[in-house]
């Protein structure tokens, strides 16, 4: 039966060749993607190990020889994904095929895996926060106290880092929290790994962190009305703002920390090209770290503004970074810092080839091109979707970036795509899945 240009295939005349269309939940089978063109006898042993009765395939999009078209109506397919999964996974009845009750219990693997490894992120990001915020309460009346907070938390991070031989960087769940506290750990997050990205190592990493976390801390001396910047100041407010950097040199001295950490504290804002502040530095004139913190800084403030409508997506700041202010930042940092992040960064909604829409959950900052993604499909519960690792999907791929605002409303409401984008690391490991030949 032919309908809207498809057809459908009795298991028997499945055969090399077809387009098919598989009217299954991504959890329901093997495959990376549900349309595609069998290339080979074993995706068709699958295929008839789905446990339906016929399969929908694109006439048009098969090799010639087309199958004779059925005259009767296509039995319902005996779709796997109607069967609820539970807390720990899809379920497995006793008749299911035994190459796909394996599937399932990898799959079950995989989800906690998942989850488990998300939950620590947050743990992680949750935690750093928490003792920054330790730290700003200290340094008023126990400068020592604060000061060995700061290191403790920056030493963690840095050796966490150095004792991963990959990393990926992880997109965190949607946080409540305030942005000033948000703001400075996000910050050290991305530039400790863009330091070992060019390859630091650990005491420069942690007098990178060290400034990293307490970049913005002289705003804390500052009134509320001028701690952000706003294209509406006057110059007497602008320059009020631009205080902050002489204020968290000062308070870093405090603190005790290097004249290196107090250097790059003072250089977040300069530019390559002498158009930042306060001393409108140019060139050599700013260190490799204040370089870094500097185009960190940038990007975390474009993807995470104090209003959450002015907003560029991590592909748009990247972008704009790249083709707009290029002249304002080291060529050399930038091309490793757009490398880490990958074209379509964490936190990026994209449209794939197949025309599904996705989140990006994680990139490898080693293979960027080929990020990890949470994909809308209406058969899965998105409490129970996997990600999918397009590393591992060679037919998957991406066709563009998108804002957000864009999406349907069905795909919005699956993929919930962060107001705030936060980020933090995690060990690259392979991931737990299911042999599969295409």
């Amino acid at each position: 039966m032919i309908d809207s240009g498809y057809a459908y295939a009795r298991l028997e005349e499945l055969r090399i060749g077809l387009y098919v269309d598989l009217e299954l939940g991504w959890m329901s089978h093997p495959f990376p993607k549900g349309n595609f063109k069998i290339t080979s006898t074993r995706q068709i042993d699958t295929l008839r190990a789905l446990g339906v009765e016929r399969v929908r395939y694109v006439p048009a999009r098969s090799d010639p020889a087309p199958l004779p078209v059925s005259e009767s109506p296509p039995a319902p397919a005996a779709s796997l994904s109607d069967e609820r999964p539970g807390p720990s996974g899809p379920s497995a009845p006793d008749d299911m095929p035994d190459s796909l009750r394996m599937l399932r219990q990898q799959q079950a693997v995989q989800i906690a895996a998942q989850r488990a490894s998300l939950d620590s992120c947050d743990q992680q990001f949750d935690a750093a926060i928490r003792q920054y915020r330790r730290v700003l309460e200290q340094i008023p009346d126990e400068p020592d106290a604060a000061a060995g907070q700061c290191r403790e938390l920056v030493s963690t991070l840095v050796g966490d880092l150095l004792g991963q031989s990959e990393s990926s960087i992880r997109l965190l769940s949607e946080s409540t929290g305030d942005r000033a506290w948000m703001h400075p750990v996000n910050v050290t997050v991305l530039s400790l790994l863009l330091g070992k990205a060019l390859g630091m190592q650990a005491e420069p990493l942690c007098e990178l962190g060290l400034a990293a976390l307490l970049h913005d801390v002289g705003k804390t001396q500052l009134p509320d009305r001028v701690r952000l910047s706003d294209a509406s100041f006057a110059p007497a407010q602008y320059r009020q703002y631009q205080s902050h950097v002489a204020l968290g040199v000062a308070m870093a001295q405090q603190l005790g920390f290097s004249a290196d950490v107090q250097a790059t504290i003072a250089q977040h804002h300069e530019m390559l090209d002498g158009s930042g502040f306060p001393h409108q530095l140019r060139g050599s004139a700013i260190s490799q770290a204040g370089k870094v913190l500097a185009l960190v800084n940038r990007y975390e403030n474009m993807c995470n503004p104090a209003r959450v409508s002015a907003a560029a997506t991590p592909h748009e700041a990247l972008s704009l970074i790249f083709s707009q202010m290029k002249d304002r930042h080291d060529v050399a940092v930038l091309g490793k810092f757009i490398r880490m992040m990958g074209i379509y960064p964490p936190g990026s909604v994209v449209q794939l080839s197949d025309s599904r829409y996705a989140l990006v959950v994680s990139v490898n900052s080693a293979r960027p091109h080929k990020p990890r993604v949470m994909v809308h499909d209406r058969g899965i519960d998105k409490e129970q979707a996997l990600i999918l690792d397009l590393e591992h999907a060679p037919e998957a791929g991406i066709r563009r970036s998108l804002r957000p605002d864009l999406l349907p409303r069905e795909a919005m409401d699956y993929l919930a795509p962060r107001l705030r984008i936060c980020y933090f690391f995690e060990r690259t490991v392979d991931p737990v899945r299911a042999e599969i030949v295409l």
